[in-house]
């Protein structure tokens, strides 16, 4: 039996354990966030006077997690030499894909050997979350029912998604179980770039090379394996350089 168990608590069990070992997605290009990244790799485009992906790191390190493999392309020397020397505190593991940008699906494939714990955590390195009165890490892990889910994602409400110009990602029903938002149509919830996985989500046949987790998503849907639940502090998309001005504002009146 899993020690990762349901409900999807507002409040997470203090016993509630968090994986031990996070997946940092860091290795896509920034074209939205150009000129920023003509020089630098997304991740370390700073928001609020630290890189994004310190800030994503620091978050993983308080909730207990001990490694984080990091996969990295773009300007990879770069951001080798920026977790090598300025990241403390947590074990960097890198998954390299230098040789072939391998998108969100493609880059969990590869990563997946060096991924030793069943489930684990799933980081955008792009996004910026600060925990309401739950951390949300914690929150994932006091929600995850092995028996019922293959991933569960962080969510938050499309009216509190600062610096977000889409309409939604999902509908969610009582039981957290979500569905898409239809063409054309706009939904309550959008996906934060944070979520818990099992391995299971990658078994079976797939592509190979570069491929989006909406693949892996699709599947668990129609397996009403794909679960949400709600974060409950501040979130930005970090899309483009006016939402870094945006999101300091926000965050200096917080």
């Amino acid at each position: 039996m899993s020690r990762y168990r349901r409900p999807l608590a507002l409040r997470p069990e203090p016993e509630a354990a968090v994986p031990a070992t996070a997946m940092v997605m860091a290795a896509g290009l920034g074209k939205r966030m150009r000129p920023l990244t003509a020089t630098r790799p997304k991740p370390l485009v700073e928001v609020a006077g630290k890189p994004l992906i310190d800030h994503s790191l620091e978050r993983l390190r308080a909730a207990g997690v001990k490694k984080a493999v990091v996969n990295v392309h773009y300007l990879a020397d770069a951001l080798e030499a920026h977790l090598r020397n300025r990241v403390e505190g947590i074990e960097i593991i890198v998954s390299d894909e230098r040789d072939r940008l391998l998108e969100t699906g493609g880059g969990l494939v590869r990563a997946l050997p060096l991924i030793d714990t069943d489930p684990f955590l799933v980081v955008n390195s792009d996004n910026l979350w600060i925990d309401g009165p739950v951390d949300s890490l914690r929150l994932l892990a006091a929600g995850w029912d092995d028996a019922r889910m293959d991933a569960l994602l962080l969510l938050v409400p499309l009216a509190h998604a600062h610096c977000h110009k889409g309409q939604g990602d999902f509908h969610m029903r009582p039981d957290g179980a979500l569905r898409r938002r239809r063409r054309g149509g706009v939904a309550p919830f959008v996906f934060t770039g944070v979520q818990m996985v099992s391995k299971r989500l990658l078994d079976g046949v797939l592509p190979e090379g570069p491929f989006s987790t909406n693949l892996l998503w699709d599947r668990a849907i129609e397996e009403k394996r794909l679960f949400g639940a709600v974060h409950q502090g501040l979130w930005f998309d970090i899309g483009a350089p006016p939402n870094i001005r945006k999101a300091e504002e926000i965050l200096g009146a917080a």
